[in-house]
């Protein structure tokens, strides 16, 4: 999890998972024209996104085809959300029940 949050942390590596994201099997010579740096730095970053499993790299003869991975991301928000989100969803409930409630002992007047 430590490495995902390292490799969001970055706005460029953000930018590259934008581009990656927006178009799937985007080569890095694809990915490195989009920015003002070398190469090698773009390749840099292409690691960083790899290591934390937010990128997948599938060979293609001498290319690299990249593709967004969210699973990593999903397995963070999941991680802070799920008790939050029954907590609310649970909460919104029996405010529903309770209008739905006074709602009907107001018709029956």
């Amino acid at each position: 999890m430590d490495m995902v949050f390292q490799a969001l942390a970055h706005e460029a590596r953000r930018q590259i998972l934008d581009i990656v994201r927006s178009k799937p099997g985007s080569s890095v010579g694809d990915v490195a024209r989009e920015f003002d740096v070398t190469r090698f730095a773009i390749m840099k970053h292409l690691t960083v996104l790899e290591d934390a499993g937010l990128l997948i790299a599938e060979k293609a003869g001498r290319q690299k085809k990249l593709y967004f991975n969210a699973i990593p991301i999903q397995r963070i928000y999941d991680r802070w959300t799920d008790d939050y989100s029954s907590y609310w969803a649970s909460q919104l409930t029996g405010i529903k029940y309770r209008v739905e409630e006074k709602v009907n002992k107001g018709a029956k007047k």
